[in-house]
């Protein structure tokens, strides 16, 4: 092993035309699931006129996705182990190959849902397991740089994902944002079984059955109790505390017994390790702060400034652009200074382009606006995979894949929260502008914008309900400086791999 004082070889951290081709196929899985939710994000005022409802129900096409994340993600994990990655990663596109074309082919909202939760079912595996490739090709010393190729779908999903539903949308129909999967996936899966290295399945630990049946349906119910939050306008519906509780008993309950047994679903002794630790509580805050603003950027510029979808995409563009400089930066910085040093000042930029929208009116100029996105952009690229990275650099090979599950929970379970929090926080304000019920806020609002009586008064109500909105995920972006003052500020060296294979080693302890 390399030490401190030996430096490592620089073409050994360099990727080579091996790893490259591992990241091509993971990568392309990636950007099918991530520009697919971009894509729906772009289509939700389409669909709620196209299948006249409100808001609270479209929101469960990206919400029932969510879910079904949510409850695959946990056996992510143990599934690499025990059946090797390549045949999950071909799995996981297949589910969500044939989730996409029977989404595209959905006949009313229900059965739209129905088949988000499939595909959902395939792009709950795809991240983990393709996170679990890179990292076992690249070696620990080189997951900063992995990450920054994995961060590419994260880049084209911003810039591709609006302009392309944008012009589907518009110009084509709201069923190829669906069906555009489709030839993206065959060439997904025959490249994954061209390209991966061969499976090299262990033999596994025996599954942990009980701690599947308290895990995914406590998430699933956590997930969908939050997630109802917007349609009644606070926590006191039934199906609104009722599943969040269950939800939360079910996730104590598997906490309780994963620290009691041998090989639980997910390993929580990961945990112990300090870094891993810090970075996913800053995971948590950033997930919920960032998802949550993304959610409504489209939103208003379609809603507020009477934008066309395809429009409003093309305005989010200078985001992606901000990322698409800044990321591979950070990739090779992480592995060089530390994540502290590359993270702490992506979430300052993050916080002063928010500043910016805080301030949004019905009129604000859209140079400014464009403006304030490329900075985000800039600070999203600095951020996000360089916080997963932190994660993942002091854990051996053996432990990466269990890790990788763990993230994917924390962020699939931040996002939907995120979510929930920012549209009840808009429903409710839009609401009190138009003195209805929570749940009517968004349709009352496009029913005022759209009359040109009332269309002026309206988008000034509604883009003071915006900036109010953005206030508080301002300070939600801010609370995330908290934890990320402690991610480490010196590269980190490879762990040694244990020789009991499974037992943590000494240096992730902390």
């Amino acid at each position: 092993m390399t030490t401190a004082s030996e430096p490592r070889p620089a073409d050994a951290d360099k990727l080579d035309s091996a790893v490259l081709k591992v990241a091509a196929v993971v990568v392309l899985g990636s950007v099918m699931a991530i520009l697919d939710t971009t894509v729906v994000n772009v289509a939700l005022q389409a669909l709620t006129l196209e299948f006249e409802t409100s808001f609270d129900t479209i929101q469960w096409i990206a919400t029932g996705y969510m879910l079904a994340l949510a409850t695959v993600i946990p056996v992510t994990g143990w599934a690499c182990d025990r059946f090797g990655t390549k045949r999950l990663y071909m799995l996981a596109i297949t589910f969500f190959l044939v989730g996409s074309a029977l989404a595209g082919a959905a006949w009313d909202i229900e059965s739209l849902i129905v088949f988000r939760v499939l595909q959902g079912l395939g792009g709950g595996m795809l991240m983990p397991a393709g996170m679990t490739i890179l990292t076992k090709t690249a070696g620990p010393h080189r997951v900063g740089r992995v990450m920054a190729v994995l961060g590419v779908p994260m880049l084209l999903g911003p810039i591709g994902g609006p302009i392309l539903g944008g012009w589907l949308v518009d110009s084509v129909s709201w069923r190829w944002i669906f069906y555009i999967n489709v030839p993206i996936g065959i060439v997904a899966i025959l490249l994954a079984w061209r390209l991966l290295p061969k499976d090299e399945p262990r033999p596994a630990e025996k599954f942990d059955f009980a701690g599947m049946v308290m895990l995914s349906p406590g998430l699933a119910a956590l997930i969908y109790g939050v997630s109802n939050i917007p349609h009644h306008g606070g926590v006191g519906a039934t199906n609104v505390w009722l599943p969040g509780i269950i939800g939360i008993v079910l996730i104590v309950a598997f906490i309780v017994r994963a620290l009691r047994v041998a090989n639980p679903l997910v390993d929580l002794t990961l945990f112990r390790n300090r870094t891993f630790s810090i970075a996913m509580v800053t995971m948590t805050l950033f997930m919920i702060a960032f998802l949550g603003s993304m959610l409504i950027l489209p939103t208003y510029f379609v809603l507020v400034r009477g934008e066309s979808a395809l429009q409003a995409g093309l305005l989010l563009a200078p985001q992606g652009i901000g990322a698409m400089i800044t990321m591979p930066i950070a990739g090779k910085l992480v592995d060089k200074i530390g994540a502290g040093k590359v993270v702490l000042p992506g979430i300052v930029l993050i916080i002063a382009s928010v500043a910016v929208f805080t301030q949004v009116g019905a009129d604000t100029s859209y140079l400014l606006l464009m403006g304030a996105l490329f900075v985000m952009g800039l600070g999203m690229g600095m951020s996000m995979m360089p916080i997963s990275t932190a994660a993942l650099q002091t854990l051996t090979q053996r432990t990466v894949a269990r890790a990788s599950t763990a993230m994917n929970i924390v962020q699939q379970t931040a996002g939907a929260v995120g979510s929930a929090i920012v549209s009840i926080i808009l429903a409710s304000l839009l609401a009190g502008k138009f003195g209805v019920a929570t749940s009517e806020g968004q349709l009352a609002a496009t029913a005022a914008l759209m009359n040109p009586a009332t269309h002026d008064a309206a988008a000034v109500a509604s883009a003071d309900a915006f900036a109010s909105t953005f206030t508080w995920t301002l300070v939600l972006v801010a609370l995330c400086l908290i934890p990320a003052l402690f991610l480490p500020k010196k590269p980190a060296l490879p762990p040694e791999e244990d020789a009991a294979e499974g037992a943590p080693p000494a240096v992730m302890m902390h």
